[in-house]
C-alpha cells in the first residue's frame, strides 16, 4: 500500500472491509483486519471503522474474532450505541460448541466496560459459572469481578455469591484461585466487616469475638479488619454515628493499642465539630501516641488547649499531661506556656495536670516548682487551689515563695467555702512546717486554732485535731506520717490502662455501655496519693498489729484512717486509765440512718438525765459506734467537738 495520510488510510481500509470480494475471501478479509489493528497500534484513529468491524465479528474464524474483539474493546466507549450490535453476536458465541469461542465471548463481553450493557451480560456469566469447560468457568468467575468493579455501588446477587463459594471446591485449581480473587473483590466490604449498615458490622464483630474468645490470633485479625468500617464511620455526617464509632474504637484500643497508629490524623478535630466529639477524639489520640508521631500530636493538642469551649480546652490539657508521663520535656514546655496566658480555666487545669504529672514523674519536679510560682492569683476554682496546695506541701522546700503563698491561703481561710481546700490547706501547712518550721510555725498555729475552735465542719475539725495530736508526738513521727506517697508502682511505663483481653469488653461491644463510659481523667480528680487503693507496706503491718476483728473490717483504710491508727499507737505510752475498756475499732461502721437516729436520741437522753456522768456516757457512745479510745486529758476537747 502506498504511503497515505491518516484520513486516506481510513477511507482505504473502509473500502476494503466493505468490498464483497474481500469479505468472501477469508484470507484477504483477515489481512485487511490485520491492517486495521496495525494502524490502531501505530496511534492512528480508526474509530470510524467501528460499524465495519462489528460486521466482521460474525465469523467462524477464531483468529479473526480475536482481532475484531481487540478493536471493539478499544473503541466501545466511543461508540456505546453501536456496541449494542455486538452483544447479540457475543451472546450467540456464548452458546457455541467450541469452549474457546465461549470463553472468548465472555471475556470480551466484560471487557467492553459499558454500564448500559451489564443487564445483557449477567445471564451469560451466570451460565458460564456452570459450564462444563474449565476455561469458560475461569473467565466467568473473573467476569463477575469485572462487573462489580464496573458498578461498585450495586450489590451483587446473593445467588451469584453462593455460586462462587461453591466453585471454591472446583477440581480446576485456576478456577479456585480465580474464585478467591473474585470473592475478595466482590465481598471486600463484607470481608473487612464493612457494610452499608454499621449496626450489621458491629453485631457481626461482636458475635465473632464472642465465639472466638479462646483464639486470640483470630480475634486480633478480626479487630484489624474492623478498622476500616470504624474509621469510615468516624467520618460520617451523623454526629451520633461518629461518637459511637469513637467510643467503640476506644474499646478496641484497650486490647490492641497500636491498631490505628498509622491513622492518627483521622482523629484530628475539626473546627465545627461539637465538643463531645472533640473530647473523644483527643482521648483516642492519647492512646495512639508513639515516638514517630508524638511531636505532631502535641502540636495539634496545643492548639486545642486554647479552645473557646472550656471543656474542650480542659480535655486537651489533660491529654497533654497524660502524654507527658512518657514524653515529659515537650509536654512541660507546653504546659508552662499555657500558665503564661493567665486565663482562669486554663491555669486551673494546668496546675491540676502538673500535680498529676509530677506525682507520676518526680524527675519533672524542678520545672514544675519553677512554673507554679505566682499562679495563685489566677486560680479561682477549688480544684485548682487544691492542686496548688498539694504541690506547695510536697515540694514547698523547693519553692522560695511557698510560705508566703500558703499564708495568703491561711489568711483567707475564714472566707473559704470549699471543704476540700481547707483540708488540703491543713495537710500542706503541716508538710511545709516539717521542712521549713521557722517560716511556717506561726501561721500553722493560727490555722490549727481556727480549725479547732471556730470551724463548724466536723471533718475539718477532726483533721485539725488529728494533726494537733500528731505534732505532740514529735517532728520525726510527724514527718514519717505526713510525707507524700510516691508514684504508684503499678502505673507502669505505658500511658493509660494496661492492655486488656478481648473477652473483658466483647460483651459490651455494640451496646450502650461504651457510650456511657468516660475514660478521661480530666473530670474531678483527688489528690494523687489518694487515687490508688493499695496501702503502703507499713500501713498494712500496723493494721495487723491493731487486732481488728475480721467481721468489722469491710473495706481498705483511707489515708486519714491510717493516720488515726498510727497516732493512737504513738500515744499509747502515756498513762491511760481508760485503757482497760474493751473497745473494738470498725473502719467502716455499718449504721443505718434509723440506727444512728436511735443512738443519737439515746445519747441526748443520757446527757440530759445524767449530766454528772459525762465521761461514762461518752465512753458508751464510743463503744456503740466503734471509735478508738482517747486519753483522759483529751475528753474535754472531745466534748467541745461533739457538743450537742
Amino acid at each position: 500500500m502506498p504511503y497515505l495520510s491518516g484520513e486516506d488510510t481510513v477511507k482505504e481500509l473502509r473500502r476494503a472491509l466493505s468490498n464483497p470480494n474481500v469479505q468472501s475471501d477469508p484470507l484477504r478479509h483477515r489481512s485487511t483486519i490485520h491492517k486495521v489493528i496495525r494502524a490502531m497500534s501505530q496511534g492512528l484513529d480508526v474509530s470510524a471503522l467501528f460499524p465495519e468491524m462489528v460486521k466482521a465479528c460474525a465469523t467462524v474464524d477464531i483468529v479473526q474474532k480475536k482481532l475484531v474483539y481487540v478493536f471493539l474493546c478499544s473503541y466501545a466507549s466511543l461508540n456505546p450505541e453501536l456496541s449494542l450490535l455486538v452483544i447479540n453476536t457475543l451472546r450467540k458465541d456464548c452458546q457455541d460448541a467450541n469452549p474457546m469461542v465461549r470463553s472468548l465471548a465472555l471475556r470480551n463481553m466484560t471487557n467492553l466496560r459499558l454500564p448500559g450493557l451489564v443487564e445483557y451480560v449477567e445471564q451469560p456469566l451466570t451460565s458460564g459459572l456452570r459450564d462444563r469447560a474449565a476455561c469458560v468457568r475461569r473467565t466467568a468467575v473473573l467476569g463477575w469481578a469485572k462487573i462489580h468493579n464496573l458498578q461498585p455501588d450495586t450489590e451483587t446477587d446473593a445467588a451469584v455469591v453462593n455460586e462462587l463459594y461453591s466453585l471454591l471446591r472446583d477440581p480446576d485449581p485456576i478456577v479456585m484461585v480465580n474464585c478467591l480473587r473474585a470473592l475478595e473483590e466482590i465481598l471486600k466490604e463484607e470481608e473487612d466487616l464493612t457494610s452499608a449498615h454499621p449496626p450489621v458490622m458491629a453485631a457481626t464483630l461482636r458475635l465473632f469475638l464472642c465465639l472466638c474468645a479462646a483464639l486470640p490470633a483470630v480475634c486480633s485479625s478480626a479487630l484489624s479488619r474492623a478498622c476500616g468500617p470504624l474509621l469510615a464511620a468516624c467520618g460520617s455526617s451523623s454526629r451520633e454515628m461518629r461518637f459511637t464509632a469513637l467510643a467503640h474504637i476506644q474499646l478496641l484500643l484497650q486490647s490492641e493499642p497500636g491498631l490505628l497508629g498509622a491513622h492518627y490524623k483521622r482523629f484530628f478535630c475539626g473546627y465545627a465539630e461539637p465538643a463531645f466529639i472533640k473530647q473523644r477524639k483527643m482521648q483516642v489520640l492519647v492512646e495512639l501516641v508513639n515516638d514517630e508521631n508524638v511531636s505532631m500530636l502535641l502540636d495539634e493538642l496545643k492548639g486545642y488547649c486554647t479552645d473557646v469551649n472550656p471543656d474542650t480546652a480542659q480535655e486537651a490539657i489533660s491529654a497533654v499531661g497524660r502524654i507527658g508521663r512518657n514524653y515529659s520535656d515537650k509536654c512541660l514546655e507546653i504546659l508552662t506556656e499555657l500558665l503564661g496566658l493567665k486565663q482562669e480555666h486554663i491555669t486551673s487545669v494546668v496546675v491540676q495536670t502538673l500535680r498529676d504529672l509530677v506525682w507520676a514523674c518526680p524527675q519533672s519536679s524542678e520545672v514544675v516548682c519553677a512554673a507554679i510560682e505566682g499562679c495563685e492569683q489566677t486560680l479561682q476554682d477549688a480544684q485548682g487551689r487544691q492542686a496548688l496546695l498539694w504541690l506547695l506541701g510536697v515540694y514547698g522546700e523547693r519553692v522560695p515563695s511557698a510560705p508566703y503563698t500558703l499564708e495568703s491561703f491561711i489568711d483567707g481561710v475564714r472566707a473559704e467555702a470549699s471543704l476540700g481546700v481547707k483540708m488540703e490547706l491543713l495537710t500542706a501547712a503541716v508538710r511545709l512546717f516539717v521542712s521549713r518550721p521557722a517560716e511556717v510555725q506561726d501561721m500553722l498555729g493560727r490555722l490549727l486554732h481556727f480549725c479547732i475552735e471556730e470551724e463548724s465542719d466536723m471533718c475539718v475539725r477532726d483533721q485539725a485535731l488529728l494533726y494537733y495530736k500528731l505534732l505532740h508526738c514529735g517532728m520525726e513521727e510527724t514527718r514519717r506520717l505526713v510525707e507524700a506517697r510516691g508514684c504508684d508502682p503499678g502505673l507502669g511505663v505505658l500511658i493509660g490502662r494496661p492492655q486488656l483481653g478481648v473477652s473483658s469488653w466483647s460483651q459490651s461491644f455494640n451496646t450502650l455501655q461504651p457510650l456511657c463510659q468516660n475514660t478521661s481523667d480530666s473530670s474531678v480528680r483527688a489528690t494523687p496519693e489518694h487515687v490508688t487503693s493499695d496501702p503502703r507496706t507499713e500501713l498494712s503491718q500496723e493494721l495487723q498489729e491493731c487486732e481488728v476483728p475480721p467481721e468489722h473490717v469491710t473495706s481498705e483504710p483511707t489515708t486519714e484512717q491510717s493516720l488515726e491508727l498510727q497516732v493512737e499507737s504513738a500515744v499509747t505510752d502515756r498513762p491511760d486509765p481508760l485503757a482497760e475498756a474493751e473497745v473494738s475499732l470498725s473502719l467502716s461502721p455499718a449504721l443505718t440512718p434509723e440506727t444512728f437516729q436511735d443512738l443519737w436520741l439515746q445519747l441526748q437522753t443520757l446527757h440530759s438525765d445524767q449530766d454528772s456522768q459525762n465521761t461514762e456516757d461518752f465512753l458508751v457512745w464510743e463503744k456503740l459506734i466503734g471509735c478508738p479510745p482517747l486519753p483522759v486529758d483529751s475528753l474535754t476537747a472531745c466534748r467541745r467537738r461533739y457538743s450537742w
